[in-house]
């Protein structure tokens, strides 16, 4: 296990909560350090941390959790195929699928939501989930008209440019502006576009939730703070600011110069670096999840630019305690 020093205040951490498809993950630490680790949270009394449990729902649908709060990043699990990762890319004319059941199963409690853009594979399900649970939704105001296109409830949606700070029960939420990353010759941005103003008609295809702006956020539980963007870009000026606990990092980001590198350096290398976005999408939930990006390049460029932080590759609904 890799302490890092003089980044963050002192963090708590129980270990990886080994599940289906652990084989993937087993490189991020030695059973001796998980057990260590284990054993010096059972004799710790330190009030001012607390534990924060992270669980990774495919995509960059991540859930974090402690004793008081849920806070959900970009929930989808719909996980509906449309072939995002074969040679000729996702389908526009997809029609959109809301799984109700399958977002009963693995979502059943949020008090706030952050969306980070609004794909399909980012915001889909969002309405039925803020309308089940009541949760506060952060977005831009093209996020928020297509979610009230597909109704979520207008009261629970709070409209963010980047700059806020708020303050919610046992955590507060900084809200950055973003780019999203572009690809092709051309540098276009997929499904791009925004929504302001009147509320569209109701998305019926993927090619309906454009990005509509796309935002950063840091989440942070008085001593753990987690900094997580939804594509792979970002202003580095932003941010450049932030030490937090953990960044999320996704492979890709090909039109993005050092966009790895960069962005680690912005952040103060942090103790912790954790792989995102990086699963082929149209795979179940359910399975070990299967490479749709380099992922192991990702890892590679990430000891080279931050030796010293911890690589954390999290597999399907698997978790992690801080």
């Amino acid at each position: 296990m890799t302490t890092a020093t003089d980044h963050t205040p002192p963090i708590r951490r129980r270990g990886l909560l080994m599940g289906t498809g652990a084989a993937a993950i087993a490189a991020t630490a030695t059973a001796g350090g998980i057990a260590a680790a284990q054993e010096e949270d059972t004799q710790s009394d330190d009030a001012t941390t607390p534990a924060v449990r992270l669980r990774w729902l495919g995509t960059n649908a991540w859930e974090f959790t402690t004793e008081t709060a849920t806070v959900l990043v970009d929930p989808w699990v719909s996980r509906f195929p449309t072939g995002a990762y074969t040679a000729e890319g996702a389908d526009p004319e997809t029609e959109i699928e809301v799984h109700e059941d399958v977002i009963d199963e693995h979502l059943p409690k949020a008090d706030t939501i952050l969306v980070t853009h609004g794909h399909w594979d980012h915001i889909a399900d969002v309405p039925y989930l803020s309308t089940r649970t009541g949760a506060t939704v952060l977005g831009t105001e093209s996020h928020l008209n297509l979610l009230r296109a597909m109704d979520a409830p207008e009261a629970q949606l709070s409209q963010v440019l980047g700059g806020e700070l708020y303050q919610f029960d046992g955590y507060t939420v900084e809200v950055f502006r973003s780019s999203h990353s572009a690809g092709g010759e051309h540098k276009q941005i997929l499904f791009g576009g925004t929504r302001p103003g009147q509320v569209p008609k109701r998305p019926k295809k993927i090619k309906d939730l454009i990005e509509g702006g796309s935002l950063t956020y840091l989440i942070d539980f008085g001593g753990v703070s987690f900094f997580n963007a939804g594509s792979a870009n970002f202003h580095e000026h932003e941010i450049a600011h932030l030490r937090p606990t953990a960044v999320f990092v996704q492979p890709g980001g090909g039109h993005t110069p050092e966009y790895v590198e960069r962005l680690l350096e912005a952040t103060g290398f942090p103790p912790y670096v954790i792989a995102t976005h990086w699963d082929d999408f149209d795979k179940p939930l359910t399975e070990p999840a299967v490479a749709g990006g380099n992922v192991e390049a990702l890892r590679e460029r990430v000891a080279a630019a931050s030796p010293d932080s911890e690589f954390l590759l999290i597999d399907h609904l698997e978790s992690h305690d801080f």
